[in-house]
């Protein structure tokens, strides 16, 4: 009867062993689908906001009309320094600054500095709105 016994208790360690073992690659599966569930989640979530912002900065406004920048050759008037054409032609939106805009005639001109003479024959950048097709 001992010996029956025991028999009975390797059989139940056996069988418990057993279930714990397939609990745990029961559990490990699950973890592991989890983790993919999660991977995939995140990537999805990743490419739609990447298309989105693509898509977004792709939009374009229809209130703000292109433009193309031109040259035009002026002739210097009596009181003119290279501000106050600055102040003339610069548009702000495409140069940050004053200097910005006469170091760009300076360069275009191959001026020495920004001196400039009554008669005197200069290029001057200036943008306008990009005429429709």
């Amino acid at each position: 009867m001992r010996n029956n016994m025991r028999h009975y208790y390797r059989v139940e360690d056996m069988r418990s062993e057993r279930r714990i073992r397939n609990n745990r690659l029961r559990r490990r599966r699950e973890m592991h689908k989890n983790f993919l569930l999660f991977v995939m989640t995140v990537c999805l979530i990743v490419a739609c906001s990447i298309s989105m912002s693509t898509f977004r900065s792709s939009a374009q406004d229809d209130t703000v009309k292109p433009s193309c920048k031109y040259f035009k050759s002026i002739t210097v008037s009596n009181n003119d320094t290279l501000w106050s054409i600055a102040e003339e032609y610069m548009d702000e939106t495409h140069y940050d600054s004053v200097n910005e805009y006469i170091n760009e005639v300076i360069r275009v001109n191959t001026l020495q500095d920004d001196t400039i003479c009554y008669g005197q024959s200069l290029i001057i950048p200036y943008y306008d709105e990009l005429d429709a097709v």
